[in-house]
Parts: structure tokens; sequence; C-alpha cells
């Protein structure tokens, strides 16, 4: 008797502990699942911001890489597509697939809205890249024969930026009636020494057409020249002044301009910080331009 009475009281004994331990037990999982909530709320909260940027390899995300961890400073995820041509930056910029493109200048802003009835606005310009004329053979502008080809890309936009530089060398005169940004090989009035324009080549291209053609004048865009290992300062028969209207700006949606992680964006990319890298990685090459 004494024995059964012992194992009902043990057994009675272990039934409070059980109670008291799934108590203790409940509790323990109402807390964690508070403190859970509780960060998964904070998570919320702290998450950062993403953008998503196109822009040409050399110089344009390269920059952009410089500018990350500013960003993030402020609560701003960067990711940035990387394009190898002038057209579908823009076309996924319309199309949503990027919040912002940098890789162009204004004058090829201007006309690609006009062209494609784009809605995009210019939140501001960020750089300009000396733009040039460069030979393999020709060493001077004295040594430009009469027939010799001039090779520019096939953007129409870069045709009167080109075309200055040229007048500028006294190699041809243009009709001043015309806006230099708006020239094209039509409103050459004077040619000398009879040039030859060859105006069909892809921007990307022309580097190759300076390595083939190499009695030829060629056009590049400073951002394909330093891919191709090229210094506009140093290797241009022919560069552009500092005073050019070509600067290189973020273009977003109309709907999108006061988005307030892309006019941080903006301020980055026109900090001390990224000015000093610009100046010092590329001597020269690239120009800053701080608003």
């Amino acid at each position: 008797m004494k024995k059964y009475l012992f194992t009902l009281v043990a057994l009675l004994f272990i039934g409070v502990l059980a109670a008291c331990g799934t108590s203790d037990d409940n509790e323990t999982d109402n807390s964690t699942n508070g403190d859970s909530n509780t960060s998964e709320d904070a998570t919320t909260d702290d998450a950062s911001e993403t953008i998503v940027v196109g822009a040409t390899s050399t110089p344009h995300a390269e920059i952009l890489e410089e500018a990350k961890s500013l960003l993030a400073e402020e609560g701003i995820t960067l990711e940035i597509e990387v394009y190898q041509d002038y057209v579908f930056p823009n076309e996924d910029l319309a199309s949503g697939t990027l919040d912002a493109n940098y890789f162009q200048h204004i004058p090829y802003f201007e006309s690609q809205k006009a062209d494609k009835e784009y809605d995009f606005a210019n939140l501001g310009g960020i750089h300009i890249e000396p733009y040039g004329f460069y030979s393999k053979d020709i060493k001077s502008v004295d040594d430009i024969t009469e027939g010799t080809v001039v090779i520019m890309s096939n953007s129409v936009a870069d045709h009167g930026r080109a075309l200055s530089i040229l007048e500028e060398a006294e190699l041809i005169k243009l009709d001043e009636n015309v806006e230099k940004v708006d020239a094209q090989v039509k409103d050459i009035v004077e040619n000398p020494l009879n040039l030859e324009f060859d105006t069909d080549v892809d921007a990307g291209f022309l580097p190759e057409f300076y390595e083939r053609e190499t009695e030829a004048l060629v056009a590049i865009n400073g951002n394909y020249a330093l891919q191709a290992g090229l210094s506009p300062t140093k290797d241009a028969l022919l560069l552009e002044g500092t005073d050019s209207p070509y600067v290189n700006i973020i273009a977003v949606r109309s709907e999108d301009k006061d988005k307030e992680a892309l006019q941080k964006l903006v301020e980055v990319l026109h900090s001390e910080a990224i000015q000093n890298f610009i100046n010092e990685k590329y001597e020269g090459k690239v120009v800053p331009v701080a608003e």
C-alpha cells in the first residue's frame, strides 16, 4: 500500500513539474516570438532602398562602384547594370528595368528624347570626357594630307562635337548659321583638304578602326578611348577644350525625378570624395563636374 501511495505521489510531483515546465516553455516561446517579430520589424525599418543604374563600363560604372559605399551609409543599395552600347540603357530606363542611367552627354540625351519621345529628366551633370581625334600614323595637324578619311560614330549627336574640333583646328569651316552642337557633315562650307567623312561606325567599334585604319583620323568618345588604353590628353591628335557642353548626366524617368534615393545618388556623385576619386584615377582623362 505504501508502495502504491509513494508511486502516486511521485507521479503527481512529476506532473506538477511538467506543467511548470510547459508554462515556462510557453513563456519562453512567446518571448522568443515577440523578439523575433521585433527583429523583423527592425529589419524592415532599417532595410535599405535599392536602385538599379545602367552605365557603360568605363568610367561610368567605375565611378558608380566607388559611390556604392557612400550610398550604403545613406541606406541605399546601388546595383549597377553594365552596358556596351548607347541604345539599350535608354530603352531599359524607359521600360522600367532601370531606375536611372549614367552614360550619355546632354546633346545625345536631348536627341534621344526627341527621336524616341522618351519622357526623361536630367538630374545633373557628373563629368566630362574629353573627346578627340586619334591616328596611328598621323602625328600632327601638318601631316594631314588631302583626301584623308575622317571616321566618326553613327550617333548624329556626336557629329557637331567632332566637326567643331576640326573647325577649331582650321581644317574645315562650318556654316555659321548652324548651331555647333547640331552641325552635320552637310553643313561644312569649306574643306580645303577635301577630307572624306565616314559616319557609319558604331561608337563602340571606333577603337578597332583606329587600330586598322592607320592613316585615318578617328573621332573616339572618351569612355571608349579609355577602354582601349588611350589617354585623351596624351594620345589624341586633336582634343576638345574643357568648356565642352557635352557633360555626362544622370538620366531618370520624369515621374521619378523627385525620388529621394535618386536625388541622393546625384548628391553623392557630386561629393568631394567622388570628385577626388575621378581626378586621382583618371588624371585629367575624365573631368568631374560639381553642381
